[in-house]
């Protein structure tokens, strides 16, 4: 932890942490919505359960399963083929907000279902998956931020 000799020192420390506060705010925004959209991304092609109130994936009907292989696809990847819907979850980042999603139409259909394909969420469950890592990221963050150390990369020393 940072010592200070002065209470001058102190005042500086604190005026140097309100001038970073910012641009410690969007690099923790980023890096979570980084970690949401790493996680959203690599939900799909498995079968993924229920998790808060989303459902869990029901199983390719054997048409699709047929469908996929017959175009050179593995039969059994749901929402894989070329890795193009993968690919376009993006995110967006403006100071303190961010947003992970797609412009991808076959991604909101494959998120939110039609009425002849079944809902299988990715984006929602990505966030509730990525939480505990979202926490980490947050906490080591501010900590070191707070501490004086190097937030960009924070390593926090075990004493």
């Amino acid at each position: 932890m940072k010592n200070f000799n002065s209470l001058g020192a102190f005042a500086l420390h604190l005026e140097k942490l309100a001038a970073e506060a910012p641009a410690v705010v969007a690099h923790v925004t980023d890096a979570s919505a980084a970690e949401i959209q790493a996680t959203a991304r690599g939900m799909i092609g498995d079968y993924q359960q229920a998790v808060g109130p989303y459902p869990a994936w029901e199983e390719l009907a054997d048409s699709t399963k047929a469908e996929r292989a017959s175009l050179g696809y593995s039969e059994n990847d749901p929402g894989y083929r070329s890795g193009k819907m993968q690919r376009s979850i993006t995110r967006s980042v403006e100071g303190s907000e961010a947003v992970v999603g797609s412009n991808d139409q076959n991604l909101v259909w494959f998120d939110m279902g039609t009425p002849t394909q079944p809902p299988r969420p990715v984006l929602g469950p990505a966030a509730i998956h990525s939480e505990p890592r979202v926490r980490k990221i947050i906490g080591t963050t501010t900590f070191a931020w707070l501490a004086g150390r190097g937030w960009l990369r924070p390593r926090l020393k075990s004493s």
